[in-house]
């Protein structure tokens, strides 16, 4: 009989390291919380034609990389490859944008891509969010990157850069889109790149390919083409964001994976993940909110990948701090021990103390294995003699030091200790 392994390209948390990921998502939300942000969720799958309009017909996300299935009933459902979309659509449906504007909002979730697993990219992977929804003012754009940068540096990360560029508007996009789409038809590129340009052309700027970058060196750059009013919003991002002092890297040439983005966009790289060296991203998107059926709602709005940034932990070899998630670790000897130290550790536990049990009736040795492994500060230990004496020993994992306490001060004692 073989065993079952999990889906290729996919990864299960496991204790002790999910406890890195909980204090990342931890990490990045903490700043969010603080600034007005509320928590949404929405279901792991929805509507295929909500990202067929809202991300993009053309984007390799739609063509290539979603999980789409028809269900029973018929309804043709696409697992999330990304959480905007379904934010919008969760916003609008609950009518939240007439409450007030902007609707401020964080998540945390999965989504899913079928792509070509390699490190630090997945098929179902982790990612913490926020969305700014109904507002057209540069100080959002600013409010998002400087809530990111405060979630890294919360950390401890200092090797990550973040890249900024504005892509334009309704009014000064076409232009540029048409000039940067004669500038390709003169290069050497094959058929399938060469359609891509005539769809969606700035998402050939984007191809990592060396043979392709080469021939972009002189492309038409978009902040040449950039309207007044883009350029104005633009420079005020960057006012507000230095002012913060948070450092950022004009970077011409960045453009997102995703048709909604318009005018600021952003990336967070790391230098020490090699080839997928984007730790999150995002930028303005004004007109997706009429590309899914609803009213104009000018928002901004940025993911951050929980997979990634761990890794970024890792290349800059940062240990984050995590306490123990146990502080008293029991250990009864015979049955009657057992007995009444499980009914304290209930008692430990009601009052607020994170205290385990030595289950499976084990010898003394192999139960303070147990207590080691737990991180424990203290253990309890409960043996016959200390039964006759109305006793419980109680032992400082740190100093090895034992103390013998009355059974009913032992709950007391605890609290004082490590109150």
């Amino acid at each position: 009989m073989s065993t079952f392994k999990a889906p290729k390209g996919t990864y299960d948390l496991l204790p002790p390291d999910s406890a890195k990921y909980l204090a990342v998502r931890e990490a990045i939300a903490a700043p969010l919380r603080n600034s007005g942000y509320g928590y949404i969720e929405t279901p792991g799958f929805e509507n295929v034609e909500l990202f067929a309009r809202g991300v993009g017909e053309s984007t390799d996300i739609v063509t290539k990389e979603m999980y789409v299935f028809e269900t029973k009933g018929g309804d043709r459902l696409a697992l999330r490859p990304e959480t905007t979309a379904p934010v919008l659509r969760a916003v609008l449906e609950a009518n939240l944008h007439k409450a007030g504007l902007p609707v401020k909002v964080w998540y945390s979730g999965s989504q899913y891509r079928y792509e070509r697993p390699q490190k630090g990219r997945y098929r179902h992977f982790s990612q913490v969010g926020a969305e700014a929804i109904g507002a057209e003012d540069p100080a959002l754009d600013a409010e998002l990157i400087i809530l990111a940068d405060q979630s890294y540096r919360a950390l401890g990360l200092q090797n990550f850069r973040i890249l900024l560029n504005s892509l334009g508007d309704q009014e000064c996009r076409p232009v540029y889109r048409a000039a940067l789409q004669d500038f390709l038809r003169g290069l050497d590129l094959d058929e399938e790149t060469l359609r891509r340009a005539e769809i969606n052309p700035l998402r050939v700027l984007d191809d990592k390919r060396p043979d392709v970058q080469k021939q972009l060196t002189d492309a038409p750059l978009l902040r040449d083409y950039l309207c007044d009013a883009c350029k104005a919003y633009h420079e005020e991002v960057r006012e507000l964001i230095t002012a913060a002092g948070v450092v950022f890297e004009d970077d011409p040439k960045l453009v997102r994976g995703l048709d909604y983005y318009t005018r600021t966009t952003f990336e967070f790289v790391h230098d020490g993940l090699g080839s997928q060296s984007a730790v999150g991203g995002g930028g303005r998107y004004d007109g997706l909110s009429e590309m899914i059926g609803g009213p104009a709602l000018p928002s901004v709005g940025w993911a951050l990948g929980v997979d990634r940034t761990v890794l970024a932990l890792e290349a800059e070899g940062i240990e984050l701090d995590i306490p123990s998630t146990t502080s008293v670790f029991a250990v009864p000897l015979g049955e009657e021990a057992r007995r009444i130290l499980f009914a304290k550790v209930t008692e430990l536990r009601k009052n607020g103390v994170a205290a385990d049990f030595s289950y499976g009736g084990k010898g003394l040795k192999a139960a303070m294995k147990g207590a080691n492994r737990s991180g424990a500060r203290y253990a309890l230990i409960l043996g016959e003699r200390d039964l006759a004496e109305g006793v419980v020993q109680l032992k400082d994992m740190e100093s090895g030091e034992q103390t013998a306490i009355g059974v009913n001060e032992i709950v007391a004692e605890l609290e004082s200790r490590l109150g």
